[in-house]
């Protein structure tokens, strides 16, 4: 059975959807089967895997969510072998007003990603910025939270009302929900600011928190607009072997827990 990890942080600009794309690129180069599933409205995974793709998918998840189609005929192959795509456009923004009314509200993403878990080895949640009913329902449908937090100022503000939250979903919706880590992004080693607040997360959450570093990257950057994850950009850069990395720190835990093809 397959491992759901959501890419989670109510704070824009920190990484998540770079994170989101690069480490399930890199999970997949290891022959894993891995499914992404854009749950952000901007659409913005969509469109850093659009490499390959003639066009927008037809089907998305709002459709597989709202409109009754069937999920294994929204998911897409990427241009990187064994990564599939569950797409977004702007009309999930319509998602959320039309869940609100529907019982079990907040596990409909979760029933949805039941009928496909089997195929899949790990499957990833990119999540939009904001602790609304998408979130919500990536929450619930998760084994565990990933939480990219930028190296620059403000940014542990809004992380304790994160972790309360996942603290409210394990224990009224979600008992399996665990703190799959926090990932520091965007780190500048020639920035004070930056070892300043890698330091704190060290002080404070240590249990939590990734040995791998995402440095600030130029190709982290540029790869997005060309619509492919930045092993397939510039896997020589420093921010394709920083993924690739945490890749491996990721997949080595649960090596002999019967995840992925080490069981």
């Amino acid at each position: 059975m397959g491992r759901v990890i959501c890419i989670a942080n109510q704070k824009g600009g920190v990484g998540k959807t770079t994170t989101a794309v690069n480490l399930a690129a890199s999970v997949a180069i290891t022959q894993r089967r891995t499914l992404i599933v854009d749950c952000d409205p901007q659409g913005n995974t969509t469109s850093g895997l659009m490499e390959g793709m003639d066009t927008p998918p037809r089907l998305n998840l709002y459709h597989c969510l709202c409109g009754g189609a069937v999920i294994s005929e929204a998911v897409r192959p990427t241009a990187v072998p064994y990564l599939d795509i569950l797409a977004a456009d702007q009309n999930l923004v319509g998602a959320e007003i039309e869940m609100v009314s529907r019982e079990n509200r907040e596990r409909q993403l979760a029933i949805l990603l039941s009928h496909v878990l089997p195929q899949y080895e790990y499957i990833f949640l990119d999540c939009p910025p904001a602790l609304g009913l998408l979130t919500l329902n990536a929450l619930v449908a998760s084994d565990s939270i990933l939480i990219p937090l930028q190296c620059e100022y403000f940014a542990l503000e809004g992380l304790s009302a994160l972790l309360k939250t996942i603290e409210l979903v394990k224990s009224s919706l979600n008992p399996r929900l665990e703190i799959e880590g926090i990932l520091l992004t965007m780190f500048d080693s020639r920035n004070a600011l930056s070892h300043h607040v890698a330091n704190d997360v060290r002080a404070h959450l240590p249990q939590h928190l990734f040995r791998v570093v995402i440095p600030r990257n130029v190709r982290l950057s540029e790869c997005s607009s060309y619509g492919k994850p930045v092993i397939l950009y510039d896997v020589k850069s420093r921010g394709a072997i920083a993924y690739i990395e945490l890749a491996h720190e990721i997949l080595s835990k649960y090596a002999t827990k019967g995840v992925g093809n080490d069981q």
